[in-house]
């Protein structure tokens, strides 16, 4: 079959069950789950599959799901990947579909992913006489914390029996006008490890502080050194960003030097020989700071995600194809990002191709960033979402 018939059937099966699609992801946006507490996401995603006759196995890393579709024991192997877990926030949008778990939110767009998949699967379950290979479609839990789905799944052996040469991910972008998708070649996100800090002074009389040891002028020369490293000890052509996000005192009040100084941020880069050597010159800059005041600190580094890298062929073959299934005025060139996704395990694992779904509207007032109390789509991006990367999926097991 030709590529312009796959890309017609692709978009009337798109047409034809865009409304399901669009009820799936209301549903599973107003039901989120966090990270490995997905039971009833897997559990509706499996009772969906069984729905429309698709065999398919369950518990990868215990709630995630896998599909095997077209020849599926011989032939080239390519996979699809989507995370299915939320995240922990409050949800403010006015919508039919809101969360109903107070406190949860599929604010990054994961139930934009998964419905994606789903009508993906959907479109391709009628279209497997005509797949040259097998596509393997993978439904993963716990993106959003360490130590990722993707990490877990892949020691369980989701990339073997059968090994696919090729994965393909997707991920909402509600800078990019719905209707769009973007791409970048090589590296595209950033590393990301947890920083976690504890300075114990000697609490007081907040009168007195001679008599204390006060570990909130500590603290506030410890973040000052922090950003002082990473921007002048990095190399100034290597991305890197360092923050400390949340800072807590164990007790305290106005008049009161608390004990105790507790800190938590994030570092992020792109280079694998320098992320090792700022864990050791953070480490080393903090332990100093805090003894020279007299402190005692106890610092942490828990390693997270490397960076993304899309490998520039594959990446360049999915441009090319994403320009004939939508058009070259929708297909566009992405900067990278210092944002970090555990789908970067995948992308060192095997040629990978990560892109980025137009979901924003400014005509709609759909404009919200992710992780937002008030980030939502413009739900005329499933049609994309799903078509495209069936489409992609097709095509990729050419030349496999």
């Amino acid at each position: 079959m030709t590529r312009d018939k796959i890309v017609d059937q692709i978009r009337k099966k798109s047409d034809a069950c865009i409304y399901e699609v669009i009820q799936i992801r209301r549903h599973l946006h107003q039901y989120p789950e966090l990270s490995f507490e997905e039971v009833e996401t897997g559990k509706y995603i499996s009772e969906k599959l069984t729905s429309w006759g698709v065999e398919h196995s369950t518990g990868w890393a215990e709630n995630g799901i896998v599909v095997l579709l077209g020849r599926k024991t011989s032939g080239p192997v390519v996979a699809l990947r989507a995370d299915i877990d939320a995240l922990p926030i409050l949800e403010r949008n006015e919508v039919p579909y809101r969360s109903k778990n107070e406190g949860v939110m599929h604010a990054c767009g994961h139930d934009v992913h998964t419905a994606s998949l789903l009508g993906a699967i959907r479109i391709l379950k009628d279209m497997e006489t005509i797949i040259p290979g097998t596509i393997k479609c993978i439904f993963q839990p716990g993106e959003e914390r360490l130590p990722g789905g993707a990490s877990i799944l892949i020691k369980e052996g989701v990339l073997e029996n059968p090994a696919p040469k090729r994965i393909l991910g997707q991920h909402v972008h509600p800078p990019l006008q719905v209707g769009k998708v973007g791409f970048k070649p090589g590296q595209y996100m950033a590393s990301a490890d947890e920083i976690y800090i504890t300075i114990n002074g000697k609490g007081g009389h907040g009168g007195l502080p001679h008599d204390c040891i006060d570990p909130i002028p500590i603290m506030a020369q410890v973040i000052s050194a922090l950003q002082q490293m990473a921007s002048r000890a990095s190399n100034p052509l290597t991305p890197t960003v360092l923050t400390i996000g949340k800072v807590n005192t164990v007790g305290g009040a106005t008049n009161i030097i608390p004990n105790t100084v507790k800190m938590e941020g994030t570092f992020s880069t792109f280079d694998e020989k320098w992320r090792i050597e700022a864990h050791r010159k953070m480490k080393q800059l903090v332990e100093g700071i805090c003894q020279s005041m007299g402190a005692v600190c106890v610092f942490e580094v828990r390693n997270g995600y490397p960076y993304l890298q899309n490998d520039p062929d594959y990446t360049a073959f999915c441009v090319d194809e994403a320009v004939r299934f939508l058009g070259a005025d929708q297909v566009v060139e992405l900067p990278m990002r210092t944002t970090a996704e555990d789908f970067a395990y995948y992308s060192h694992m095997l040629p990978a191709c990560f892109y980025r779904l137009g979901t924003g509207n400014a005509r709609k007032n759909i404009t919200s960033p992710v992780h937002t109390d008030t980030f939502n789509i413009d739900e005329d991006a499933l049609s994309v979402g799903m078509g495209l990367m069936a489409y992609l999926a097709v095509t990729s097991l050419d030349g496999i």
